[in-house]
């Protein structure tokens, strides 16, 4: 696991210890970063969700994104990320967090974000959850143009009755699914 590109290409980061996350393969995260190219990185602002390595934060705070929020609720995750921001040099524009997703997205005054990352436990249906919150009020989670990116099993993947978010591009890598939404109104505009 490594950074892909950037000021901190070709660092090398590290895992969290056990087998409570599942950290993304840098060939996904290439592409994932090649479908987003340099529209959706440069001066933007991120949130990390479930960051376990706080790997795809990093890559986009190397790739020029002005802020990255990383949130986990694992201890050790949180000295993983802060580790592999002191690693990269990349600590500036990073906030780390130490509180559950939900109760972050609860909170009253966020600033809204051009990126939401959702990488959450396998098999627990909690992506669906997160997009249900962020759906219910969308103009509150995510600036003008944002989207919602979330990275899954293939076999986890169902529809889901949205109305305000919808369903953009949706690209598969073996055992990984990336599931990309933004803004239904802004997608009919676009039209």
């Amino acid at each position: 696991m490594r950074v892909i590109s950037g000021r901190a290409k070709g660092r090398k980061l590290a895992k969290v210890p056990g087998d409570t996350t599942r950290p993304m393969m840098d060939r996904v995260k290439e592409s994932m970063f090649n479908l987003l190219g340099p529209f959706y990185v440069p001066e933007t602002r991120w949130l990390d969700l479930f960051a376990g390595t706080g790997q795809v934060g990093i890559e986009a705070l190397s790739r020029g994104a002005a802020e990255v929020v990383f949130l986990d609720t694992a201890r050790a995750a949180i000295r993983t990320i802060r580790n592999n921001l002191k690693h990269t040099g990349l600590e500036k524009g990073a906030q780390v967090l130490q509180i559950d997703a939900f109760a972050y997205l609860r909170r009253s005054s966020i600033n809204p974000f051009d990126v939401i990352f959702v990488a959450s436990p396998q098999y627990h249906g909690v992506w669906e959850e997160v997009l249900k919150v962020i759906e219910a009020e969308p103009g509150r989670y995510l600036k003008e143009r944002g989207m919602v990116i979330v990275q899954i099993d293939p076999r986890e993947y169902k529809e889901l009755p949205l109305e305000r978010l919808a369903l953009f591009d949706q690209r598969t890598y073996g055992n990984t699914m990336l599931c990309f939404y933004e803004d239904a109104a802004e997608a009919e505009v676009e039209e």
